[in-house]
């Protein structure tokens, strides 16, 4: 549903255009120093406003309503929220009748019947990644000093970021892109095989990413192309560092000391210029379709910190697991 982890729970709720956005974090260890002002810079690396993100402009200011005391988590869960202010629901009108091809509208109209709150795609927007940021902050503090950070490989294609938004520009279309992401300082026997492995878990946490499509670890496909002897990371030393890294820093879905990396396929924004056709619910038959509002003009510009939430929020919950469990190990 719409609650991740098994010790440090997140919790999301919240549409685009609704009152407000916001997260629920339970299980998270008490004594933590936080402040809205920890979650600033991050939220701020989300935010539109470069070339080729959204229009819309919100303030993302987080309101801590509990948990934190004193400027430190007591905890108890955590509720922060954040109200949205520049809406424009009118834009939304015409999608309720005619789904956006590619977009969540039709499947979210059939599953809950017409009462979802469509609007700017309601709670299946990438707005609501808002949340994860924020719980990602804090699963940043849990697991230090190991760090995660993410960066963009190629958009549309190309590695060359302006020129690609500027050729999607010029087409009035949307581009998608490939975001890498590496946690570094991890160390060895986090996971928790077979169904609790730290590939499931961090994929897990990303798919719930919007847009996200795919997604390797390490060398990922292209060891289908490799040899054992090319593909196998040779251990140079106690603590399991390797020469290569082409299994990502995991073996048998346990960190193996090595970095932990991985990439992910963003796809193209369902929201474009270009004219569509969609089937009109209303009339039972394809109509052209035409879309107006705000939107961005490649997802991927904005999901590097989302990435970096989603897999640090994954690995404090089996970090706080493994310090649970009866095993020999005690790490971060």
């Amino acid at each position: 549903m719409n609650t991740f982890g098994t010790i440090f729970k997140t919790s999301i709720f919240g549409e685009s255009h609704g009152n407000g956005i916001g997260i629920v974090i339970d299980g998270c260890p008490s004594g933590i120093p936080l402040s809205t002002d920890d979650l600033l810079h991050d939220l701020s690396r989300r935010k539109a406003g470069a070339k080729g993100t959204t229009p819309r402009k919100e303030d993302d200011l987080p309101e801590i309503l509990s948990g934190v005391f004193n400027g430190h988590t007591t905890g108890a869960p955590i509720a922060i929220i954040f109200r949205n202010n520049n809406t424009k629901s009118k834009d939304y009108s015409q999608l309720f009748d005619h789904p956006r091809p590619g977009h969540a509208d039709f499947v979210s109209r059939v599953k809950y019947g017409g009462f979802n709150d469509y609007t700017g795609g309601g709670h299946f927007s990438g707005r609501i990644t808002l949340g994860l940021v924020a719980a990602g902050v804090i699963a940043k503090k849990i697991l230090s000093p190991a760090t995660a950070a993410a960066r963009i490989l190629e958009i549309g294609g190309m590695t060359d970021i302006d020129k690609a938004i500027e050729a999607a520009q010029l087409s009035k279309d949307s581009v998608g892109g490939i975001v890498e992401c590496t946690v570094k300082g991890i160390p060895v026997g986090l996971g928790e095989p077979f169904f609790g492995s730290v590939e499931s878990e961090i994929s897990r946490a990303v798919f719930s990413i919007p847009a996200i499509k795919g997604i390797e670890f390490g060398a990922g496909f292209a060891v289908s192309r490799m040899t054992g002897s090319v593909c196998n990371d040779n251990i140079i030393d106690a603590d399991g560092h390797a020469e290569t890294n082409n299994n990502g820093g995991i073996n048998g879905g346990i960190s193996n000391g090595n970095d932990i990396v991985f990439r992910v396929a963003v796809k193209p924004t369902p929201s474009i210029s270009l004219p569509q056709s969609t089937f009109s619910i209303k009339e039972q038959k394809v109509e052209p379709l035409t879309i107006t509002g705000r939107h961005d003009l490649c997802i991927a510009l904005r999901v590097p910190v989302v990435l970096e939430a989603a897999a640090a929020i994954a690995l404090a919950d089996l970090s706080l697991v493994a310090q649970q469990s009866p095993r020999v190990f005690k790490g971060a």
